[in-house]
């Protein structure tokens, strides 16, 4: 099916959500969810349709979609498997399950195996502390895990007779779903956002020069900033201007 016939398909469900709500812009995560759920991830033209139909712009619907995690923006496995390595699972044997799910699959944390069927991640606290270590397939809940658990449930999405649905598939996954930018800052280069900024890596400490802005607004213009924040409010600004040499 091309998009503008699954665009055509959902569109009164659209409509209906939209209804839903005050504002329609509400209706964005419900709709994308709509189309993740036919084609596997959050797509760029579903992005774009969300945009038009919400009176949206496109950094407003991809600035949601690449804050929750589990919108995916690129085509996953048809299996997601997220093994959780919080504080109780990993002393109940994280590690080891985590280790053992990799060499079963042949992949590594956020990536996908050849032939599209899994995709593997090690996420955080899934919430199941009592019955560590732990994992979702699919959002489904799997608990007390163990080596020969982990096989037994590859062996069986394999064969195609795990109880729990594959996930649509409508492209090829590629090795990893991670953007091309989420890459570069994952090897220590710079976001769009630090390209050409003299040191995005500092976070404004003592001499940073973005910090001494801040702080000579703060001290001639204290009115302005009074009652906004007890943690950067200026009591003695004095000892605080000799202290970066000021």
């Amino acid at each position: 099916m091309t998009f503008p016939e699954l665009r055509e398909r959902l569109q009164p469900r659209c409509d209906e959500l939209i209804a839903q709500y005050p504002s329609k812009r509400s209706a964005l995560m419900p709709i994308m969810h709509l189309f993740v759920d036919e084609q596997g991830y959050a797509s760029k033209d579903a992005m774009r349709f969300c945009a038009e139909l919400l009176d949206l712009t496109i950094a407003d619907v991809e600035g949601v979609v690449s804050f929750y995690t589990l919108f995916f923006q690129r085509p996953i496995g048809k299996y997601m498997l997220q093994v959780c390595r919080n504080l109780s699972c990993t002393l109940n044997g994280a590690q080891e399950i985590m280790a053992h799910t990799r060499a079963r699959l042949g992949v590594g944390h956020l990536e996908t195996t050849e032939d599209g069927l899994f995709s593997y991640e090690e996420v955080e606290c899934l919430a199941a502390c009592d019955r560590a270590p732990c994992m979702q397939i699919n959002l489904d809940f799997v608990y007390d895990l163990t080596p020969q658990k982990i096989d037994d449930m590859v062996a069986a999405m394999r064969a195609g007779t795990y109880p729990t649905a594959p996930l649509p598939q409508t492209e090829r996954p590629s090795r990893t779903w991670i953007v091309r930018d989420d890459q570069e800052i994952a090897r220590g280069e710079r976001s769009a956002g630090g390209i050409g900024v003299a040191d995005p890596d500092d976070a404004g400490g003592i001499g940073d020069p973005t910090g001494v802005i801040m702080l000579d607004r703060i001290v001639s213009d204290q009115a302005r900033f009074a009652g906004r924040t007890r943690e950067r409010t200026i009591v003695e600004p004095a000892q605080i201007l000799e202290a970066i040499g000021e």
